[in-house]
């Protein structure tokens, strides 16, 4: 475990980021498996015809559908795919099209050089996050926490996803304001930890995966950042561990502002004494008297926001909501 005294690498991404161009109907999106294997080809299909409702065409990686474990196929193949997407001319975004573990072994196997040189949309979460994370560190490209090809493509995904990636607006992410048939607001509820509106760059993803890169070169500057964090299938006890690693590392003594989003079946376990979530953002986060809430669509969900990392917002901790500054594309 990193210790507060431990050095960190002092890597600090470009003064400007590297935006990608926007997605345009009968662009081509190309899906690829930097993660978890294509367990089966329907659903890679289901992932095709969404895009194509969308108006784009779509390329499938080489090595998508390979097995090698739990992963889809070898290191070598797995990167060699992302650094021919980012190589072709004809392919205008990259989509993975599955989480699960694997992106983070690809780290040192892309080529960093030529994603700079060939900036394009890269757009996914869960493990996903050590990808947006490692190559907009080492390149300066904003990268995109949003949907992957296995996701559910419903209006409210479809929407951010448009508004972001599309048509290069300046995004207001709002939960859902709906009671249904009851008198107060049950789903999607949004809990202020800290009042108050923060500004910075947008940084995170993963808590896990994210947690399990401190230490290494591929996280970039944490100061006056936005950080935003999600987690599915964590006990309690490894999510406070987990935030409490980012606290000794001093992590969260340089962010501006704190967002998390869904901790899906994070419940307490069984056993006697367990904290809840709510707790250790008690003793953890609270305490920072910086903005802070939790409740984002961010996580395993399906109905998801599309957060850029690297592009500067505002959020609003009172409100709950995160407004983007600028466009996240050119």
């Amino acid at each position: 475990m990193l210790t507060a005294a431990a050095a960190i690498p002092a890597f600090r991404p470009p003064l400007s980021v590297i935006k990608p161009p926007r997605l345009k109907p009968g662009d081509t999106v190309a899906l690829v498996g930097p993660a978890a294997p294509a367990f089966t080809h329907e659903t890679v299909q289901v992932a095709v015809e969404s895009l194509q409702a969308l108006g784009f065409k779509t390329v499938i990686a080489k090595h998508v559908f390979d097995r090698y474990g739990y992963l889809a196929g070898t290191d070598a193949d797995r990167a060699a795919d992302l650094n021919a997407m980012f190589a072709n001319s004809s392919v205008n975004a990259i989509m993975a099209m599955h989480g699960g573990w694997g992106c983070a072994r690809l780290l040192p196997l892309l080529d960093y050089n030529l994603i700079r040189r060939n900036p394009k949309i890269l757009v996914g979460y869960s493990d996903i996050t050590a990808l947006l994370l490692g190559i907009y560190a080492q390149t300066g490209l904003a990268t995109m926490h949003g949907p992957v090809g296995s996701a559910t493509f419903n209006p409210f995904t479809v929407n951010y996803f448009r508004q972001t990636l599309m048509d290069g607006q300046a995004v207001l992410m709002e939960n859902p304001h709906d009671k249904g048939d009851l008198l107060a607001q049950v789903k999607d509820r949004i809990d202020t930890l800290h009042p108050g509106k923060a500004r910075g760059r947008l940084v995170g993803g993963n808590l896990t995966v994210l947690s399990h890169m401190m230490g290494s070169k591929y996280l970039p500057d944490w100061k006056d950042s936005i950080l935003f964090l999600e987690d599915i299938g964590e006990d309690v006890y490894r999510m406070d561990r987990m935030i409490t690693q980012l606290k000794l590392a001093g992590v969260l003594d340089q962010i501006s502002g704190f967002v998390f989003g869904k901790c899906t079946d994070c419940e307490p376990g069984k056993g006697y004494g367990s904290l809840t979530l709510e707790d250790v953002f008690r003793d953890h986060i609270i305490p920072l008297k910086k903005p802070a809430y939790s409740g984002a669509m961010i996580g395993h969900i399906t109905h998801k926001f599309t957060v850029p990392l690297g592009i500067e917002a505002e959020m609003d901790a009172d409100a709950g909501t995160i407004r983007l500054l600028e466009p996240a594309v050119k």
